[in-house]
């Protein structure tokens, strides 16, 4: 009778402690999932800004035309690039290029001057804050379900119910890293 109710209770708290780790890696998952949806709620507004930013520039800026293109370019490959690390790269590409609207900027004092412009350039600028802190936060719920999927003795729940490691948000390369710069 005493095994039995060894047996009985090592069972329980087995079952308890799977279904507790399942659990924490269902609530670490969506977390990730939720600060992706936080990062693409911030690149969509980013977005839609682009667009009239070209537009305000364009109009004091007519000669850039290569620079409109490669804005354009880098906004649609990002709307369209898929995954983390795709994502990643394609967003990054579109950082540099906005760098370089506003470096031309410098060029033109009345643009410089516009209020349009200049409101315009605040909301990318906040925007951009945004999406650093909304990747910040996606990092840090990866790397904490990460953590849990690869640690003893959870990853044992984690393989048996299909849990997988996802990627970071994180610049694809060092060249990313560089500050851009525009030569005239």
């Amino acid at each position: 009778m005493a095994l039995l109710t060894i047996i009985l209770v090592i069972v329980i708290v087995l079952s308890l402690w799977v279904a507790g780790t399942f659990n924490g890696l269902v609530t670490l998952k969506n977390r990730a999932k939720e600060a992706w949806a936080d990062i693409d709620v911030q690149l969509k507004r980013r977005y839609d800004l682009i667009p009239n930013l070209v537009e305000t520039v364009k109009g004091y800026a007519t000669h850039e035309k290569e620079l409109f293109e490669k804005v354009t370019q880098a906004r649609a490959n990002a709307m369209s690039a898929q995954g983390a690390q795709g994502r990643a790269e394609a967003e990054n590409m579109l950082s540099n290029t906005l760098k370089s609207l506003f470096a031309v900027s410098e060029s033109y004092p009345d643009l410089k001057a516009s209020v349009n412009f200049l409101e315009l350039q605040k909301e990318l600028t906040d925007t951009e804050d945004k999406i650093q802190a909304a990747r910040r936060f996606y990092n840090t719920n990866v790397r904490d379900l990460n953590i849990k999927i690869e640690s003893f003795p959870a990853n044992l729940i984690a393989e048996s119910f299909g849990f997988m490691v996802m990627e970071l948000f994180q610049t694809a390369n060092e060249m990313e890293r560089q500050p851009v710069s525009v030569k005239f």
